[in-house]
Formats: C-alpha cells, structure tokens, sequence
C-alpha cells in the first residue's frame, strides 16, 4: 500500500494542509456526514457515466465496480455513524468538485477525458485524506480509513487509465491543468469544512 499511497503524493499537486486535519479532528461528526455524501455522490458518478457512455465496455465494468464499492462504504459511514448517534442530514456541498468541474469541456471526446480525470483527482485526494487523518483517530475510525485506501487508490488508476484510453493517449497536459485548480482549492482558505474543504481559519 505504501507504494500506491506514494504514487498519490507523487500525482497530487500539495499534501494536505496541518490546519485542514485540525479542522477535521474538532470536527469529526461533521467529517463523517460530509464524508458519507461524497461516497453516495461517488457512486452517483460512476452510475451516470455508465448510462452516458452506454458502448464503452471498460467503463462500464469499472464503473459498475467503482458504484458497489462506494455504497457499500457508504453503508460503512452510515453505520459507523449511527453507533455514534451522529444523525445523517443535508449539507451544502464544499466548493472542491464544483470548481474543478468549472473546466470541463462540453463536448465529447473532450468532455469524458475531464470528467474521468476530476474523477481521478478526488479518489486520489480522498486517499491522501484518510491516510492524513488515519494517525489521529480513534481506533474504529483508524481502521476503516486504513482500510479504504486501497480501494481509492485503484478508482484513481481505473479513472486515469479509462481518461487516456477516451483520449487515446497520455493526458498529462489536461491533467496538470486540473491539478493547478486543486492546488488552490486545497491550500486557499474555506469558509465551512468539508471533507474536501480548504483550511478553516
């Protein structure tokens, strides 16, 4: 896992800021309920790529996995937290996929390259964040984010692979653009913490 995990630190443009995990620690119910939204929203995702791109055979089976995977840990957070007795409840979305999502271009082959490289740039995010938070955790906690690093580090591979694969070729240069707003939207201050929220100060 180590060498997945720095393949990720490799690909992401900065680790997550000190002031973030703080965020996160005096914020743990919240973390958690913003945390089972993006696995819903996850699933989500997978689910509409397969009914958009109805021809695409890798995809479909990707996605069709990557979709079971982030409900089944979406019924993992739900569990854990009712144990907690942390209620499930609406919240307004953290600015991070919708402003990476301002660049995506609107027409096909261009417009599935983006949307499978955000797709790849929030797994790999998603990892990075557990194994940042997985130290200084309770135990319970500890192990279930431990134990969703493997899974988000292979949705960022199927993810970058299927993009190259709708590009037919590298992508590095969509990705490094992408990338540049993920910076920014990692490091620069946010007024309410989510799970991919910037520092709240």
């Amino acid at each position: 896992m180590n060498d997945a995990l720095q393949e990720i630190h490799d690909f992401l443009p900065c680790r997550t800021p000190q002031q973030w995990i703080d965020n996160a620690l005096a914020n743990q119910d919240l973390m958690l309920i913003d945390h089972a939204h993006c696995e819903k929203k996850a699933a989500s995702t997978a689910l509409s790529l397969m009914y958009r791109y109805v021809d695409n055979t890798d995809l479909l089976n990707k996605m069709s996995r990557l979709a079971r995977e982030e409900l089944r840990h979406f019924e993992q957070v739900l569990a854990i937290m009712k144990k907690r007795g942390v209620q499930y409840d609406h919240l307004t979305p953290a600015r991070y996929a919708a402003g990476l999502r301002q660049e995506v271009r609107s027409e096909d082959p261009g417009r599935l390259v983006d949307v499978l490289i955000v797709g790849a740039i929030i797994e790999a995010r998603s990892c990075e964040r557990f194994a940042a938070l997985a130290p200084h955790l309770d135990d319970k906690l500890t192990d279930f984010y431990n134990s969703l690093l493997k899974s988000e580090a292979r949705h960022y591979q199927d993810y970058l692979k299927l993009a190259e694969q709708a590009n037919g070729g590298p992508v590095t240069d969509r990705v490094q653009t992408f990338l540049a707003i993920e910076h920014g939207l990692i490091i620069e201050p946010d007024t309410e913490f989510r799970f991919h929220s910037g520092p709240v100060h």
